[in-house]
């Protein structure tokens, strides 16, 4: 017997269109892929108005907060401990002591925050996360004794009644260039 050889080429697969197969794919992951952006702090900002309406603002309805180049925090004028702070802003907010320095409604307290301009970015938001952390407190505190619920656990309506007994009013002054307070 003999072997005959057979002389058919050999098979190859074509990988030209390999190149367009890998390209649609690398389009379509692209495409479909969801990338995580930072949020930073989600502040409502107010519609720009250019004659804006000077409101007159009572003194005891605001509550000075700010921070000096040398990031030590001033509440009211007097040098404060960041830790003291969030106990400061619900003391005012609320005023349980019905003070007359002091809003006699939650409504109409309004904290103002105001940096310096070489204040740490670290230190700027570390103090609006006590402020804001007050009026979480403050609308928890309101959801536990009206709801018996926490306020995370509330419907929006019923949170948003909360946030209409007790707003979150923090109006961000312009940075400036503060003097050194000793």
């Amino acid at each position: 017997m003999f072997n005959k050889k057979s002389h058919r080429p050999e098979s190859s697969v074509n990988a030209g269109s390999m190149a367009d197969i890998a390209f649609l794919l690398l389009i379509f992951f692209l495409v479909t892929t969801t990338i995580d952006v930072d949020k930073g702090i989600l502040v409502k900002l107010p519609i720009w108005d250019a004659n804006p309406i000077s409101i007159p603002l009572s003194k005891k309805n605001v509550l000075s907060v700010k921070i000096n180049a040398q990031n030590e925090l001033l509440i009211e004028g007097e040098i404060a401990n960041i830790s003291s702070l969030k106990s400061t802003a619900k003391t005012f907010i609320l005023n349980p002591n019905h003070e007359d320095d002091k809003p006699n409604n939650p409504k109409k307290a309004i904290i103002s925050l105001q940096n310096d301009r070489s204040t740490k970015f670290k230190i700027y938001l570390t103090v609006y996360n006590e402020l804001k952390a007050a009026y979480n407190e403050i609308w928890n505190d309101i959801a536990h004794l009206q709801y018996g619920k926490s306020y995370e656990e509330l419907d929006k309506v019923t949170s948003k009644l909360i946030r209409d007994e007790v707003p979150l009013i923090i109006s961000e002054a312009e940075p400036t260039d503060f003097a050194v307070v000793k």
